[in-house]
């Protein structure tokens, strides 16, 4: 892929703005149990972790993990359906400190503003919740 490394604002590949290319394409997945507020109910998405499609989950007391499911499932004889093989995923601790933006992956409210929160992690601990109105 063909990117320019310089000021992200100002420089373009192929009539694209660079910041709009990096944003496209994939995102992580968070199940968060931790009350973040209304609105951020179960699954949200962001774009500030890994952006591989990661799974993440954030537990009641606000602590940020990887959940891992490689390896749990194993392709038919056929090569067509794939079956559970008896292995377990993985849950990791992520000792993550940052700001990452979250948002709802379900959004059926067209009527109102596309919410966006921030959360701020310290060594992989929630310790500050900032909606940002839209």
């Amino acid at each position: 892929m063909w990117m320019y490394y310089g000021n992200q604002d100002t420089h373009t590949y192929d009539e694209v703005p660079y910041r709009k290319m990096v944003n496209m394409g994939l995102f992580d997945t968070v199940r968060s149990s931790y009350d973040i507020g209304p609105g951020y109910h179960r699954d949200l998405q962001t774009k500030d972790l890994d952006c591989l499609m990661g799974e993440y989950w954030i537990d009641p007391s606000g602590k940020l993990y990887e959940v891992d499911y490689s390896h749990t499932q194993d392709f038919t004889d056929d090569f067509s359906h794939y079956a559970p093989n008896g292995c377990h995923g993985k849950v990791r601790p992520i000792y993550h400190t940052g700001v990452v933006e979250v948002y709802p992956a379900k959004w059926d409210c067209y009527y109102a503003p596309f919410p966006s929160c921030h959360l701020t992690f310290v060594d992989g601990i929630i310790t500050n919740v900032q909606h940002i109105p839209k």
